[in-house]
């Protein structure tokens, strides 16, 4: 039987390498800082090293065909980044509420870093944890913890802020948009709970919130309702400020159980969304609250109570006109891989099958650092069959779905060198990316063929130093702006004619 599953295995790796690549895919990276999971390697390094981490983890991603990350700027109600709102995180500077020396924003940089790569930066927030162990509390006099205890609820050698306290979400909602108004960010990005996960024969401490604010609700709906009150404002208040900056949420992989509800999957897992962390996420999409979902699929395709194999059709279904990205566990792969996370077949299985069965392809790594415990063999099978070419993430049309105007170029050659140069009416000042694309030896011009991209930048001239080795090309140019909508593609320009 393991002899016919690595035969077919090979029949759909040949399949894909002679496939038309996708050019339009979300690739996405999380980098976690708590724990120094993935950044900084450590607490306390100097800011110059701390920098120097943060591009190696970026170009090795981009290596891999990334064109988004998201980092964890929030990690337990305190900052990566300069804030009035909340403490410096220890996580970066081995002491919270203490600066980096010598001081630098690590927001501005990590932003800045990851645009110059023509890459996605998604700030990633946990709204709603206080403390990751919740009998330490390191933090200075003006943390949420020290202020507003009576907000705070531990649960599981935890704590966390609790939801059904109006005044404690507004606070968590003006934490989230001090970000998007102050900085540069492509999506505000939240993950698994708002309620923590549930454990057996213990209730979490909002007794208080509930009887202040339930109005006659049963407890699991008031608690519903507390998080999808959170959702709807947090989304009205993004969008309100900057329409472009994207809202998605990730959240545990199984919705409810079909044994719960018809109109769930055919799971048997043992916490779901809905009746254990109070997220009715299928209803966000149905509201338009979210611009994408990202639900964490880490479990394989044959697992017995959450098959990958049934829940990403399932996923892919409730959509509701939103984007549907995957998260997968990388992390699988990494310390002691058994099953079949021994190779990295599972892990190319899955992204074959977002990519063949899912409206807006698309799917995050859980996590960064994971790629290097790996080894190679993940590494290069993705650099070398699922990632060889660029891809550019899908458009959301209710955001901005009007592309730039097309750029007129002109060509000029220098040697064995040909100098692509064009212009662009941009009147809005778009921050714009620019594609250029070269053809050869009489083919078709045909911009629906990343394999046929041999750049993409910011400045208005390309050199194409191997032009040599061809009798003929001819490029075009294309404009996208920071919703990738992409233009018409220019004139086309000649050499070797």
């Amino acid at each position: 039987m393991s002899k016919y599953i690595s035969f077919i295995f090979c029949l759909f790796v040949v399949a894909v390498l002679h496939a038309q690549p996708n050019k339009r895919e979300l690739r996405a990276a999380w980098i976690a800082t708590v724990a120094n999971i993935d950044w900084p390697s450590k607490q306390g390094l100097p800011a110059g090293e701390q920098q120097a981490q943060f591009i190696t983890r970026l170009d090795e991603l981009k290596a891999l065909g990334c064109n988004a990350v998201i980092v964890q700027i929030r990690p337990s109600s305190d900052a990566l980044y300069e804030s009035k709102l909340e403490p410096w995180s220890h996580y970066l500077t081995g002491k919270q509420g203490a600066a980096p020396v010598p001081y630098y924003d690590p927001l501005e940089f990590m932003i800045a870093e990851t645009h110059k790569r023509n890459m996605e930066f998604h700030a990633w927030f946990n709204p709603f944890r206080a403390l990751v162990d919740s009998k330490q509390n390191p933090n200075p006099a003006d943390h949420i913890t020290r202020t507003h205890p009576d907000w705070i609820v531990s649960y599981g050698g935890k704590s966390y802020i609790d939801p059904g306290q109006v005044p404690a979400r507004e606070y968590v909602i003006n934490v989230i948009m001090d970000v998007v108004k102050r900085y540069d960010i492509d999506g505000v990005h939240l993950d698994d709970y708002f309620y923590p996960y549930r454990i057996a024969g213990v209730e979490f401490g909002d007794k208080k919130s509930y009887a202040k604010y339930a109005a006659g609700m049963n407890k699991d709906d008031w608690r519903r309702n507390n998080v999808n009150l959170f959702v709807a404002e947090l989304n009205t208040q993004i969008k309100k400020c900057k329409h472009y900056v994207k809202f998605g949420i990730s959240p545990f992989g199984v919705w409810r159980n079909s044994s719960k509800d018809p109109e769930g999957s055919a799971t048997h897992a043992g916490q779901t969304c809905y009746d254990d962390l109070y997220s009715d996420v299928i209803l966000w999409t149905k509201k338009g609250w979210v611009d994408y979902l990202m639900p964490q699929l880490y479990w394989e395709h044959a697992h017995k109570a959450a098959s990958f194999a049934t829940l990403l059709p399932w996923w892919n279904a409730h959509s509701n006109g939103r984007h549907m990205y995957f998260g997968l566990g990388v992390y699988r792969m990494s310390e002691n891989p058994v099953g079949p996370w021994k190779s990295p077949n599972e892990l190319l299985w899955q992204i074959r099958d977002i990519r063949s069965q899912c409206t807006d392809a698309g799917c995050s790594y859980y996590s960064a650092s994971c790629f290097n415990k790996a080894g190679l063999p993940i590494k290069d099978s993705m650099c070398r069959v699922y990632n060889k070419y660029p891809a550019f993430p899908p458009t959301m049309r209710w955001i901005d779905s009007i592309p730039p105007v097309a750029p007129v170029a002109k060509l000029q050659t220098s040697g064995k060198e040909n100098i692509v140069e064009w212009t662009e009416a941009n009147p809005q000042k778009e921050p714009l990316k620019y594609v250029v694309y070269r053809f050869t030896n009489g083919e078709k011009v045909d911009i629906n063929r990343p394999d046929r991209i041999v750049s993409i930048q910011q400045k208005p001239t390309y050199t194409d130093a191997a032009a040599h080795n061809y009798k003929q090309c001819v490029y075009v140019v294309t404009a996208m702006d920071r919703s990738w909508n992409e233009s018409k593609p220019s004139n086309g320009v000649t050499s070797g004619k």
